[in-house]
């Protein structure tokens, strides 16, 4: 019987003659197409789509400041383009405020509701002691006037869900469409003592309530925190009694 012959190989991936001919021969196999190709396309189609995209978010007074820089056309366009998202969330901004829920109008208020809006939920605690749903009942109303065309609804957890407990509030629910699309319990999920209500933004286009494109939303360096000592640092308060006497 004869000794098998062992074919001296290269590196199978090398590009030389001797490879090839194996590979025609299919001794090795067809070595893999390059990833350079697909990774220069994507690069190209990255800076495409940041050039087509590089006027949103921009307020009508930021377009205005580009008129030497951008074709007028375009910039025209765009503008349209931006009056008229602004006019229709004016026209969609019904609520504007927190709404206070009764359990018994639950399903109407909140359920049937969302098939009109997201209804975003808060569960607040009991107690005038938990800092953390104090910091949310802030930023609940600031959201809420800020965002017209969502609907903010607040509610004490336990008379909403009796024995519900105290630990897993505050608690966040959100409703589209008669369904829970999403919830979070407690801000530990977000940053803490320390959220904000651009995280809270951040929430709201996670869930397909804002597009990124909103000029609404807060940018990086118009975030500030209006209460870093009453409400995050300070001992159960006049807050605490007002949050109390919204819900008597």
């Amino acid at each position: 019987m004869d000794a098998p012959v062992n074919v001296p190989i290269d590196h199978p991936d090398a590009d030389t003659e001797w490879n090839d001919i194996l590979r025609k021969h299919g001794v090795i196999p067809e070595k893999p197409p390059s990833p350079t190709p697909m990774i220069e396309e994507a690069l190209v189609e990255a800076r495409r789509l940041m050039h087509e995209n590089r006027l949103e978010g921009k307020d009508l007074d930021e377009l205005d400041e580009l008129e030497d820089d951008e074709d007028e056309d375009f910039l025209n366009s765009y503008r349209q383009k931006r009056i008229a998202e602004m006019s229709a969330i004016r026209t969609a901004a019904v609520y504007n405020q927190v709404y206070p829920l009764q359990k018994p109008d639950y399903a109407k208020e909140v359920t049937e509701e969302s098939a009109k809006a997201f209804i975003f939920v808060l569960l607040t605690s009991p107690t005038g002691t938990n800092v953390e749903s104090r910091i949310l009942v802030e930023i609940w109303r600031q959201l809420a006037y800020k965002f017209g065309d969502i609907k903010f609804c607040q509610i004490q957890a336990d008379l909403c869900i009796e024995g519900y407990p105290e630990r897993n509030t505050p608690t966040i629910l959100i409703y589209r469409n008669g369904d829970i699309k999403r919830q979070i319990v407690t801000l530990r999920e977000l940053k803490g003592l320390q959220t904000k209500q651009s995280d809270l933004e951040q929430v709201l286009i996670q869930v397909g309530a804002l597009k990124h494109s909103d000029h609404r939303v807060a940018r990086k360096e118009e975030e500030e925190d209006p209460h870093p000592t009453s409400l995050r640092s300070s001992k159960p308060s006049a807050v605490a009694n007002d949050e109390d006497s919204d819900w008597e």
